[in-house]
């Protein structure tokens, strides 16, 4: 019975009781406890939720950038090449 009495203190302190509220009775507690819980597990499934809609539009997001970036990044390296040929002929017709 003691540690009942202990219980229903912690829950006291865990579960938003409002300021209208002065006596609880253990079954009232309990009640707003389940209600708390359940409203606990709602936004935990809407933060789940979100989160691997945000995971999959990071996904997205990440090959369109690659899609993006994919031509230029060969023209750079074509470019480069072209560079790098451009100087070594240089340096043939300097000697």
């Amino acid at each position: 019975r003691a540690h009942l009495r202990l219980c229903l203190e912690r829950l006291k302190v865990l579960i938003p009781l409002g300021p209208d509220c002065t006596r609880h009775t253990t079954l009232g507690l309990l009640n707003k406890a389940k209600a708390h819980i359940k409203k606990l597990e709602e936004a935990e499934r809407r933060s789940q939720h979100q989160l691997e809609n945000l995971e999959r539009e990071q996904r997205f997001l990440k090959r369109r950038l690659e899609q993006l970036q994919g031509p230029q990044e060969i023209e750079r390296i074509r470019m480069d090449s072209i560079g790098s040929t451009i100087s070594s002929d240089r340096s043939d017709s300097e000697r």
